[in-house]
C-alpha cells in the first residue's frame, strides 16, 4: 500500500452523512436545530475537506440545519 493511500482522505457519500447525522441526533449529541457547522466536531479534520465538498454537491451549506439532512420521519401514536 502507498503512502499516498494512506494519506487520502475518506470518501463521504451522502447515504453516509445523513445516517451519521441521524446517529449522532438520536444519540442526543447534536441537535435538529443547530447548524451543519456544529458536524466538523465529529469529523476528522483530514477527512473535513471531502466531507464539506460532498455537502456542497448536494446544494447544502453549513449554515443549514442539521434537520435538512434528515429525510421525514415517521412518528407513530405511543
Amino acid at each position: 500500500m502507498s503512502v499516498n493511500a494512506l494519506l487520502s482522505p475518506v470518501e463521504y457519500s451522502l447515504d453516509v452523512i445523513k445516517h451519521e447525522v441521524l446517529h449522532l441526533v438520536q444519540k442526543g449529541i447534536i441537535s435538529r436545530r443547530q447548524s451543519m457547522y456544529v458536524l466538523c466536531e465529529y469529523i476528522p479534520a483530514r477527512d473535513w475537506t471531502a466531507f464539506e465538498r460532498e455537502l456542497e454537491k448536494h446544494e447544502y451549506n453549513l449554515r443549514d440545519r442539521i434537520a435538512d439532512l434528515l429525510d421525514c420521519e415517521r412518528w407513530e401514536n405511543d
